[in-house]
């Protein structure tokens, strides 16, 4: 104690207060303590006591209380919202940190600039160069390596694989994919919409589901209005069907229940009650009294939709979520948890089911399939077809041979980056014999994208920008002049596609 008393009390050269210390060196350097830092001084730091002075529950410890809540007020800000609010020289933070990753070469492999219609957001954006996906890319991920994106070989027996890592290549827009702006935006939602479909055979009925258990009917036509709320579901809606009539909507929801409800009236008109999460729904598309649902707990069921009892099971090896009908009725492909497609038969007078084929996915690490969907003719596979869109990213892109019970054969694939959230994909219109097969797919950086799958490389046609947050789902009108797509944070916007010649 005495040695330290003799230390302290020189000229200013020994062991005194750390924050006296600073203070004197700030003031030798110059700087002058500004108004804010005097009035801090003078008060103390008003979170402090804000924290403090909130009063506390009867039956806690004061001491913890006052610093826990000083904890929580100075919690740094989430790495996810940093990097989407952080800008340098216009750019977010994935593009600038591609950017410093681009190869030492790039400026030979640059192109002139494309020029850009001005308009709308939901214009088509033209890439400047052939590394402008290097700063577009779809995902937050750190880990991801834009440049080392391997290719695979060719298959030649069914088809090839492809992967969007490369960046698009030099390439003129494709007029019949070129959009007027946007049509209209529904934003009432505050809730992160899972799932919207259009209407069978219509133009202008769209609705939509929410993780809050709310279905939203509205119509786009002039004036876009809401027609219905849908208030029921106490979880997630994980999916919805319209009847062939458009007069009622099958939901399925993480409630354990499956609601139809009648459009007109907005009233649920039947629930039915199952053991575990119902992930997956649909109309039969030829006999409507039939329902299909397949659920969390690895059974897909056909009910009566008159009477609502089972009129049929049939088991899997993992939870079956994503579902889609052949054309004729006669076929269901779902896909499961693990990754895996299967071809189920249906008798679509008993409603019965069996098995058919399954397809298992190579790849190592096992994904849960987010979208099935059947289209009856391809410009590829000269035939029907199935797309299927996994939670990885992977797009995948099969032949069906209805002859042989739904046998699929792969005929390519494409690798987009692994998502978090459960995003869609679809087809969209064929453009016409001669052009290629496009498919349009949500992504987590708000954007909308177009592949085209018969490019080997430089797959990713073009986007269309104007959402705020990931993009969840799509869904093209029976009119195909009209693209559905949804958000996180629950805004819907519709697109409207240009006039072709």
């Amino acid at each position: 104690m005495t040695e330290k008393s003799c230390d302290g009390d020189g000229s200013g050269g020994g062991d005194g207060d750390p924050a006296e210390e600073e203070k004197n060196n700030n003031n030798a350097d110059g700087g002058a303590p500004t108004e804010e830092e005097k009035e801090k001084e003078k008060n103390g730091d008003p979170e402090l006591l804000i924290c403090l002075l909130q009063p506390a529950p009867a039956d806690s410890d004061p001491d913890y209380i006052g610093i826990r809540r000083l904890l929580l007020s100075r919690k740094p800000q989430s790495p996810f919202h940093r990097r989407r609010d952080w800008r340098c020289n216009g750019k977010g933070y994935v593009a600038f940190r591609n950017y410093i990753r681009r190869p030492r070469n790039w400026e030979r492999m640059q192109t002139p600039s494309l020029q850009t219609t001005p308009g709308n957001s939901g214009r088509w954006i033209l890439p400047t160069s052939p590394l402008s996906l290097l700063y577009d890319v779809e995902s937050w991920s750190p880990g991801r390596d834009v440049q080392s994106g391997s290719q695979p070989s060719p298959r030649r027996s069914f088809g090839y694989s492809i992967s969007d890592s490369d960046g698009p290549g030099p390439r003129r827009a494709e007029p019949a994919y070129s959009f007027v702006g946007m049509h209209c935006i529904f934003d009432q939602c505050k809730a992160s919409v899972t799932v919207l479909k259009f209407g069978h055979m219509s133009s202008d009925l769209l609705a939509y589901g929410a993780s809050d258990g709310t279905l939203t009917v509205c119509t786009v036509s002039d004036p876009p209005s809401i027609l219905k709320h849908l208030h029921g579901h106490s979880k997630d809606v994980t999916d919805f069907d319209f009847s062939s009539n458009n007069q009622y909507i099958a939901s399925s929801s993480m409630d354990k229940t499956v609601r139809v409800w009648e459009i007109s009236k907005g009233l649920c008109i039947r629930v039915i009650y199952g053991v575990s999460p119902q992930l997956c729904i649909r109309f039969h598309p030829v006999n409507n009294n039939f329902l299909s649902a397949g659920n969390a707990d690895k059974e897909v069921t056909v009910f009566n939709f008159s009477t609502g009892r089972v009129i049929h099971k049939i088991f899997f090896d993992s939870e079956v979520t994503s579902m889609d009908y052949a054309h004729t009725g006669q076929l269901i492909f779902c896909g499961d948890a693990m990754g895996c497609i299967y071809s189920i038969s249906m008798n679509s007078h008993t409603g019965m089911l069996s098995r058919s084929h399954r397809y298992r996915s190579s790849t190592r690490r096992k994904s849960a399939v987010i979208t099935v969907q059947y289209r009856s003719f391809s410009l590829l596979a000269r035939g029907p077809v199935l797309l299927t869109c996994t939670q990885d990213g992977s797009l995948s892109f099969f032949s069906v041979a209805l002859e042989i019970q739904g046998y699929l054969t792969l005929r390519c694939s494409l690798k987009l980056n692994p998502r978090i959230y459960s995003i869609r994909a679809s087809f969209c219109p064929l453009l016409s014999l001669e052009k290629g097969e496009y498919i349009v797919s949500g992504s987590e950086d708000s954007n909308v994208y177009f592949y085209d799958l018969t490019r080997p490389k430089h797959t990713c046609v073009n986007k269309l920008q104007g959402h705020r947050f990931p993009v969840i789902g799509v869904a093209w009108n029976h009119g195909e002049n009209l693209l559905a797509s949804s958000d996180f944070y629950g805004t819907v916007i519709v697109w409207k596609r240009s006039k072709t010649g």
